[in-house]
């Protein structure tokens, strides 16, 4: 990417380093433990302010809503006492794998030939005049990670089955856009709007949206919302439900390079699915990028700010004696931050909402300070509104431009 792109109008004021100390240290000890604490500063001209404070006061009303409804349905059950021992028991097992260096210990290559049922969507919102849509779905091949967790895992029948939704232009093969959704926000017609496929569409490319494990129809009956499954089971289901989603978009990869012939593909995703689609990136060079779209930098960190879930995360650490370098060791293995891209800096881009109040502006700036301070866009909105979407839309058309995607 040359230079001059991926500079958006707005500027941090904020210079240091958030990864500084020993580079000898992994992250989750150079970390500052009151991360969560640190704040961002732009600078804003005043019409730029008004709208960062308002989309940020909206934000804030709706993490602490959906905090206090995560953390009511997740602490007594997957963070209940027994789980939480439980957790403390499975700590040296994904410590380990987190520090061993290689993420393909954790994140095994899945098998070759899964076969891809398909259908035709029972309703569309985005039907495209020149092309097909198709619902694909697949039998996750996932086993955990953690013996412990094999066979609870094997008899969640919905969440083992992995679901897409292919928008294909008629004609040769094209690029095929990967687009994973944020959390709850998992219905097709939502991520339309929300990660604009439509646009991906429209430059010619085909897109793949995947949904997340324990979300959507892979939630289990019993779920109250989706992806409570995702978080609300407890660390160790956590961690192996990320395992799961980076399983099954390997998968979709396999389909969509070796039977639909798509000479390239990349990854982006919202949220959630920022996160993963750093993650994807640690894992498998045959990305030609990845875009994440206000992700997560930390979500050890995020639990420790989350208000009133948060009050509940540091009690519990104190109780067992634990400290927050801990659960973030304990949560490494999935964490971007724990490995290095497999795709050079310049097909890295982020964007970043600088009213971000659930995914604050300072974990896409951790994650920028690890892929090496590659192209990076702010817009003067939040996590749930992405005011000027137009201009990071033209920046991220000329970075495809500029790596021939």
């Amino acid at each position: 990417m040359r230079p001059d792109r991926a500079r958006s109008r707005l500027a941090l004021t904020t210079q240091e380093d958030l990864l500084a100390g020993d580079p000898s240290l992994p992250w989750w000890d150079r970390l500052d433990p009151r991360f969560f604490e640190a704040r961002d500063d732009f600078a804003l001209d005043p019409r730029d302010r008004v709208r960062v404070g308002v989309t940020a006061a909206i934000d804030v009303a709706v993490r602490t809503l959906g905090s206090a409804a995560v953390g009511a349905v997740a602490i007594p059950s997957g963070y209940g006492p027994r789980a939480l021992a439980e957790s403390m028991d499975d700590l040296p097992l994904y410590a380990e794998a987190a520090s061993c260096g290689d993420p393909s210990v954790f994140f095994r290559r899945p098998p070759k030939g899964v076969p891809v049922r398909r259908r035709r969507p029972l309703s569309l919102n985005f039907s495209p005049p020149d092309g097909t849509v198709e619902d694909l779905a697949i039998e996750s091949p996932y086993i955990p990670f953690n013996p412990r967790m094999r066979e609870a895992h094997a008899r969640e029948r919905a969440n083992n089955v992995a679901h897409a939704r292919h928008w294909r232009h008629n004609g040769p093969a094209r690029p095929t856009v990967l687009a994973l959704h944020g959390f709850v926000i998992d219905p097709y017609w939502i991520n339309e709007w929300f990660v604009a496929l439509p646009w991906f569409y429209r430059r010619g490319y085909n897109v793949l949206a995947v949904t997340l494990p324990y979300h959507g129809p892979r939630q289990s009956r019993f779920s109250l919302f989706s992806g409570q499954g995702f978080f609300g089971r407890g660390l160790a289901s956590l961690n192996e439900a990320f395992g799961q989603a980076v399983c099954d978009i390997r998968v979709f990869m396999d389909h969509l390079l070796e039977n639909e012939r798509s000479p390239r593909v990349g990854i982006t995703g919202v949220s959630l699915g920022g996160y993963t689609s750093a993650l994807v990136a640690a894992v498998d060079d045959r990305l030609s990028f990845s875009l994440p779209n206000v992700p997560v930098g930390s979500l050890a960190d995020l639990m420790c700010e989350w208000q009133p879930m948060a009050t509940a995360v540091w009690a519990l650490l104190a109780k067992y004696k634990r400290t927050v370098q801990d659960l973030r060791h304990m949560l490494a293995v999935h964490s971007p931050l724990t490995w290095r891209p497999r795709l050079e800096k310049s097909r890295r881009f982020i964007v970043g909402g600088a009213g971000d109040r659930l995914a604050p502006p300072k974990h896409a700036r951790l994650l920028w300070e690890h892929w090496d301070h590659c192209g990076i866009h702010w817009f003067p909105g939040s996590h749930l509104l992405h005011l000027d979407r137009g201009e990071y839309l033209r920046e991220i058309g000329e970075f495809f431009d500029d790596i021939a995607f």
